[in-house]
């Protein structure tokens, strides 16, 4: 079985919109353990409601709110969940009704997936957050449009589906295109390397350092463009006061290990 993990704080109107995109999934073999850095009740109300209709199980894990400390909490999501793959996923991101299948296709033993997003504007966000429920049908009406208009950023990666292959492999460790909002390792992976580092804290980078010391510890990445393309609501930006250091410590650990 799958366990999602989906890390959430404070944004109960983009969680339903992701609980109720998950909800239409091709492959419905899935749990769902919502990583909660300390929202209020409103957020509760979501996933208490969503869980009467719910076609899959919901774990709802909750930490005080004293700061960013979504590394301790999804360390706890790691340990609660019962799948032997994990998907990592954001409570701001919408899933294409193939998202759990297509992760599924690429798991692959010794292999971790980091998946790519589709920004959207604030315009097209506010007008998604206004719907009474999400229906991917309704929104990838008139994409071309909405590509033109830069209601979202990229058009082709919705449209084309591309399957499993040696292309998809990365030959060492590069930074970019690691999105904590979208990716995928093996549980006993996960655990082998004892999670996220709880130490970082703060917006940033927490998503590198563990997809840097998955790779460390020999398991290869793959790429999940062109598949898994999750849609990323558009927000204001995070406090990034910790990111430079969170950074800096990345990559003195990248340096040691190149000793």
């Amino acid at each position: 079985m799958i366990s999602i993990l989906l890390a959430t704080y404070n944004w109960p109107q983009a969680l339903k919109l992701c609980l109720e995109s998950l909800a239409t999934q091709t492959d419905k073999n899935f749990e769902i353990i919502i990583a909660d850095d300390g929202s209020t009740e409103r957020t509760k109300t979501v996933i208490e409601s969503f869980k009467h209709s719910s076609p899959f199980a919901i774990t709802h894990l909750w930490q005080e709110d004293i700061g960013f400390r979504k590394t301790k909490i999804l360390n706890q999501a790691i340990a609660a969940a019962h799948g032997d793959y994990l998907i990592f996923l954001d409570g701001d991101c919408i899933v294409q009704p193939d998202f759990v299948a297509r992760h599924r296709e690429l798991a692959q033993k010794g292999y971790l997936v980091t998946g790519s997003r589709v920004l959207l504007n604030d315009a097209l966000t506010q007008e998604l957050l206004s719907w009474p429920q999400w229906s991917f049908q309704q929104f990838s009406s008139g994409l071309l449009g909405k590509r033109l208009s830069g209601g979202i950023n990229k058009y082709w990666p919705l449209k084309i589906k591309l399957g499993n292959g040696s292309w998809r492999d990365y030959k060492k460790f590069v930074w970019r295109r690691i999105k904590g909002c979208n990716m995928a390792c093996w549980k006993a992976d996960a655990e082998a390397i004892n999670g996220f580092d709880e130490t970082m804290t703060g917006w940033g980078h927490e998503d590198a350092d563990f997809v840097f010391r998955l790779q460390h510890h020999a398991i290869r990445r793959k790429s999940g463009s062109w598949s898994t393309e999750v849609l990323h609501l558009f927000h204001k930006i995070h406090d990034q006061s910790n990111a430079s250091e969170n950074a800096r410590r990345v990559r003195e650990k990248i340096m040691a290990k190149a000793l």
